[in-house]
């Protein structure tokens, strides 16, 4: 009986692979990923119909490889490699006789990535569409002075900073902020936790404002996640984006009730906001004020002209026109029926009065 040492063996493994193998492009989907002294370890998955396991395999990207794919594939692709994304990786399968078998990523593909982000971006919109929620949140209207707006951001992100620097020594703004994640696999949920916080006290706020600034476009994914986006598409009070990219329209800032670019862009449109309500008040203010003085005048004429009818109608004027009134024990004798015999009759003349009496 023929035997071997294990170094023997391993050799013989290892002759067999290379001459049996070579590269594959392997479709997968990341199931974690670390990075740890420049290299990129990545556990690649396969998922039956039923959502088990079909296959597994742990696969590294080595530093000197890494250090040229990570950019070019984020530039390509807009995002980072990250758990639960759909890649296409070229595999070099080799054996060591001390390290064991082994998968080395040598190549990816960035345009797979994109059609798989691109397939879950669309159904994620058509998925609200079909639901009837798409948009709802953009039929909410704006208060027409909004003060109270409730932020949510990483507290020590640039963009709140900038925001709150854009709003100083303006108009007087309440800002209360609910800190999030705002970037990697855990943002979604954390953006979903603070607006669920805000909804608890929604009376107290007149907008909701997402924002995030500065970072690559790569951190962008999690805007497009569809139960945060369907979240804003419900929330009960407008909500506003200024999530700091201009390469591509998120789904949030498709269910937003306004998009705008970046954090100070959403500060900027308060603060034009609220001027322009302060012109619109200053304008009203004088249209107020010319109507009452116009009122005035009209008034003022009505009450010259009921003093010249008076005037005109006045018992001196028609005295002095030759005119005069009888009475009898005081009332105004408009006929001789109203006279008999013996009645003292008076007569009220310009300057005086004459008194007579009723022989027949």
């Amino acid at each position: 009986m023929k035997q071997y040492s294990l170094s023997e063996v391993c050799g013989l493994i290892e002759d067999l692979i290379a001459m049996e193998t070579g590269t594959y492009w392997v479709r997968a989907e990341i199931a974690s990923i670390t990075e740890r002294g420049g290299h990129c370890y990545i556990d690649l998955v396969e998922k039956a119909e039923t959502g088990l396991l079909a296959a597994k395999l742990r696969a590294t990207c080595w530093a000197n490889v890494y250090n040229m794919l990570r950019p070019y594939f984020e530039q390509e692709t807009g995002s980072h490699l990250q758990t639960g994304m759909q890649i296409l990786v070229n595999i070099e399968i080799a054996f060591h006789a001390v390290y064991g078998l082994s998968a080395n990523i040598i190549d990816i593909d960035p345009k797979y990535t994109v059609g798989d982000l691109a397939r879950k971006r669309q159904e994620t919109i058509i998925r609200l569409q079909d639901e009837g929620v798409i948009d709802l949140n953009k039929a909410l209207v704006l208060p027409t002075i909004v003060r109270r707006i409730a932020v949510i951001s990483a507290e020590s992100a640039a963009g709140y900073g900038d925001f709150c620097h854009q709003l100083q020594n303006t108009y007087q703004f309440d800002i209360t902020l609910f800190p999030a994640i705002m970037q990697g696999e855990n943002a979604a949920k954390s953006i979903i936790a603070a607006l669920d916080a805000i909804a608890d006290q929604e009376e107290e706020f007149d907008a909701v404002v997402i924002i995030r600034g500065g970072g690559a476009t790569s951190d962008l994914t999690c805007f497009d996640d569809y139960n945060l986006c369907n979240h804003c598409a419900q929330f009960p009070l407008p909500v506003i984006t200024g999530i700091g990219h201009t390469r591509d329209v998120s789904v949030l800032d498709i269910v937003a009730n306004k998009a705008l670019k970046t954090p100070t862009a959403v500060a900027q449109f308060f603060i034009d906001e609220r001027e322009h309500q302060a012109l619109r008040i200053q304008e009203l203010l004088r249209r107020l004020q010319q109507t009452a003085e116009r009122q005035i005048l009209i008034r003022r004429h009505r009450l010259e002209m009921l003093a010249q009818r008076i005037q005109m109608l006045s018992p001196e004027r028609i005295y002095k026109m030759g005119y005069s009134l009888a009475t009898v024990n005081g009332k105004i004798i408009h006929s001789t029926a109203d006279l008999h015999k013996g009645d003292i009759l008076t007569t009220h003349l310009q300057d005086g009065m004459i008194q007579s009496s009723v022989l027949y």
